[in-house]
Formats: structure tokens, C-alpha cells, sequence
């Protein structure tokens, strides 16, 4: 065995971190799921036949995210998209690039077809997900620090990462230290973990199924919201900053639909 700064070599096998780091993420997030599932007095074994569906549909969505939407680095402005000139790197998940807006949408789509098929509730175990999601997502940042990606602007703060010359774009090559974002987003999800997982406890007897899953849509929109001010090499859609655009529309979205539920809730109680 040898172990170089990606991977472990096991003879012939070639274990990436990004990867490792990606599935310890997802069981994580899949034992605290089973154990809101228990404690809900439903099934676990509900979490664990679903978790190797949702974590395929999960990384579908977020490779095409990212393919659809390459960082600048990768596309400047004019050149062509480098997956569609060379389909075989779309299929190389272990260089990096998942868009999270993607993963969600395609985690969301096959968590909805597999509630379906078994005839459970979909907004029900959304929200025992949800929370899980986030601390998944915690844990699976830390493969961006292995493949030095997702940092921020330039800094000489104490806590700041190296980014070797290769993975720095063009306008930073002369600075060295950067906002470790990656670190910034791991903490504020295991933050909005805990406050998804609080909500659930406090308020049980207030919440109607689905309030949970749109608490997410809220928390996690708006860490990245604010991540994206200090973020290097954002995803555009011409001159827009395309992840920001749509995490601050998803946020005000489920803040409307939140507070509609509750009004109609209150609506029909009275």
C-alpha cells in the first residue's frame, strides 16, 4: 500500500480521497437519517435501501450541473464548453466538479419516484432526510480541500489554505493563500444541521410535513448566497453569477411558500 496526496494505492485498486471523502459523507448523513427515522417511530431500513438510489440520482445531477455550468477557469468567456469537446472527462467524477444545485434536484426527483413506488410520504421523509443532506454536504466539502477547489479571494489570515500555482485562475496567479470557503460552507452546514435537527424537536406539534425540507431550501440557499460574495472562479451565465442568482430565488421562494403554508394551516384550523 502507498499513499500519495489523492489517493491510497491498494495493489491495483486506486482509492481517490475526493471519493472516500464523498461516501463516508453520504453513510454519515444515512445513519442520522435512520435515527430521525426511528425516532419518528418509522422504519430505518427505509434509509439505507434508498441511500444507494439517492446517492446515484444525487451525483447525476450534480455532475450535469456542474458539465452545464463550468467555472470560468475551465470555459472563458468565448471558448467552448471543454466536456463537450472531450465527453470522456464528464464521466471522470474523481478530477472534481459537482454542482450542488444539480445534486439536489437530482436527489430530490429520485427520493420523489422511490416514495412513490413504495407508497410512503414524500414530504414525510424529506424532512428526516433534509437535515442529513446537510451533513453529508459537511462532510463531503472537505473532497474540495483534497482537489483545491472551491477557496475564496486572496487573504493572509492565520487560518488561510495554499493553492499550488496549477489550480489557481488566471487574475489570482501571484497570490499564494486563500479563504479556505470550503471549510466556511462545512461549518455553516453543520451549523444548519443542528438548527434543522432543533426545529424538528421545538416546534413537532407546529410543523406540517414538508416545513422542514423548505427550512433547508432557505438555510443552505442562503450560506451560499453569502459564500458566493468572497468565492474564486463562480459559475456564470453570461455576466451573471449563476449559482447566486439561484440560490437567493430558491430562499425567497420557500420563504413565501413557508409562510402561505402556515397561513392556510392557520386558515383551516380556524
Amino acid at each position: 500500500m502507498s499513499i500519495d496526496n489523492l489517493g491510497i494505492h491498494l495493489g491495483p485498486l486506486y482509492l481517490r480521497f475526493y471519493g472516500i471523502i464523498l461516501i463516508t459523507g453520504a453513510l454519515a448523513g444515512g445513519y442520522l437519517a435512520a435515527y430521525e427515522a426511528k425516532r419518528l417511530k418509522l422504519n430505518p431500513s427505509f434509509v439505507w435501501d434508498l441511500l444507494t438510489w439517492l446517492l446515484l440520482g444525487g451525483i447525476i445531477g450534480a455532475r450535469l450541473y456542474h458539465v452545464i455550468t463550468p467555472s470560468p477557469s475551465m470555459m472563458p468567456a468565448g471558448t467552448p464548453n471543454p466536456y463537450f469537446q472531450d465527453p470522456i472527462r464528464i464521466i471522470q467524477i474523481w478530477r472534481g466538479g459537482l454542482g450542488i444545485p444539480g445534486g439536489l434536484l437530482g436527489g430530490a426527483l429520485t427520493l420523489w419516484l422511490y416514495t412513490k413506488i413504495q407508497k410512503q410520504s414524500f414530504p414525510v421523509w424529506a424532512d428526516i432526510i433534509m437535515p442529513a443532506v446537510l451533513l453529508g454536504q459537511a462532510i463531503g466539502r472537505w473532497g474540495n480541500y483534497i482537489n483545491q477547489e472551491l477557496y475564496g479571494l486572496p487573504t493572509n489570515l492565520p487560518w488561510s489554505i495554499y493553492i499550488s500555482p496549477e489550480n489557481r485562475t488566471g487574475e489570482y496567479l501571484d497570490y499564494s493563500n486563500f479563504h479556505p470557503l470550503f471549510l466556511y460552507e462545512s461549518i455553516l452546514n453543520i451549523l444548519g444541521c443542528i438548527l434543522l435537527l432543533w426545529i424538528a424537536r421545538k416546534y413537532k406539534h407546529n410543523l406540517i410535513p414538508g416545513d422542514i425540507t423548505f427550512g433547508y431550501f432557505v438555510i443552505y440557499p442562503f450560506i451560499r448566497f453569502i459564500l458566493e460574495f468572497i468565492r474564486v472562479d463562480s459559475s456564470k451565465i453570461g455576466t451573471i453569477n449563476a449559482n447566486q442568482t439561484l440560490m437567493a430565488i430558491v430562499a425567497l421562494l420557500s420563504v413565501i411558500a413557508l409562510i402561505f403554508r402556515k397561513r392556510m394551516a392557520k386558515q383551516n384550523s380556524d
